[in-house]
């Protein structure tokens, strides 16, 4: 299964559902059932690394995380990917665009896993990254959990 998460920059949103579904593939024993990466919609912040505040969220709750480079999607990974996840509407209008449309609806909001129609708020914005991080954590356990009855 090839999951990729997306927000506008890829610093904070995305990279913290990367390392979240990541860990809890690993505490599933899954891990090696997965791929699981993270990308932007925007060339804001390419090359740049996680943002401060989104790693001590992760590092509050003993998530591992690693350093890396914020990358933007590429119109030609579409079908490099089972699930493209995006934290917002914007971030979903924006995916659409890059890549064209979505033939096979591989393309849904993170907290639609969850049952809810609605947005990761951007911590970036909102400066509460312990709310973006327990929504992500909530929904990326739900889309696990859904996933693991077809592994």
């Amino acid at each position: 299964m090839r999951i990729l998460f997306i927000c506008h920059g890829n610093i904070c949103r995305s990279p913290t559902a990367e390392f979240i579904m990541k860990y809890l593939t690993r505490e599933a024993g899954v891990y090696e059932k997965f791929v699981i990466a993270s990308a932007a919609t925007s060339t804001d912040d390419l090359g740049s690394d996680m943002y401060s505040k989104a790693k001590s969220e992760l590092n509050r709750h003993k998530i591992p995380h690693e350093h890396r480079k914020a990358r933007q999607l590429r119109s030609n990974e579409y079908s490099n990917w089972d699930l493209i996840i995006a934290m917002d509407d914007e971030n979903l209008r924006d995916i659409l665009s890059i890549l064209g449309g979505d033939p096979c609806e591989k393309v849904r909001l993170l907290m639609s896993f969850a049952g809810e129609n609605r947005s990761v708020e951007d911590p970036w914005y909102t400066r509460n990254f312990a709310k973006a991080y327990d929504d992500i954590y909530n929904a990326c356990s739900e889309l696990l959990a859904k996933l693991s009855q077809t592994l």
